[in-house]
């Protein structure tokens, strides 16, 4: 069984800066794709940034320039810097794992945590 934990929302002024952080944990040996998504209120669920286990990056269009992602792949761990916060960018963002190898068998089923709750408000 796969467990993911995000941790580091809050809330944060306009213009402010947040970084948030993922761990997947339960005998994982390496996981294809990590990243991060997340859902305002009254809107669908959206992606906001994934890195592959070779490097690969894709942001959503409305955070690039702004966000950034990065992985420690031994420690298992996204993380997701987020720079120039606007009052837009609330919403729970969900971590999301893909393709996960646990005793030499792959699972390719998508984890998600619970949410961590980015607030931006003046």
């Amino acid at each position: 069984q796969v467990q993911v934990v995000e941790s580091g929302g809050g809330v944060v002024q306009p213009g402010g800066s947040l970084r948030l952080s993922c761990v997947a944990s339960g005998s994982i040996s390496s996981i294809n794709v990590m990243g991060w998504y997340r859902q305002a209120p009254g809107k669908e669920r959206e992606l906001v940034a994934v890195e592959t286990r070779v490097g690969t990056t894709n942001y959503g269009d409305s955070v690039k320039g702004r966000f950034s992602i990065s992985r420690d792949y031994a420690k298992n761990t996204v993380y997701l810097q987020m720079n120039g916060l606007k009052p837009e960018d609330t919403a729970v963002y969900y971590c999301n794992v893909v393709g996960v190898v646990i005793a030499d068998t792959f699972h390719g089923e998508p984890y998600w945590g619970k949410g961590t709750l980015v607030t931006v408000s003046s």
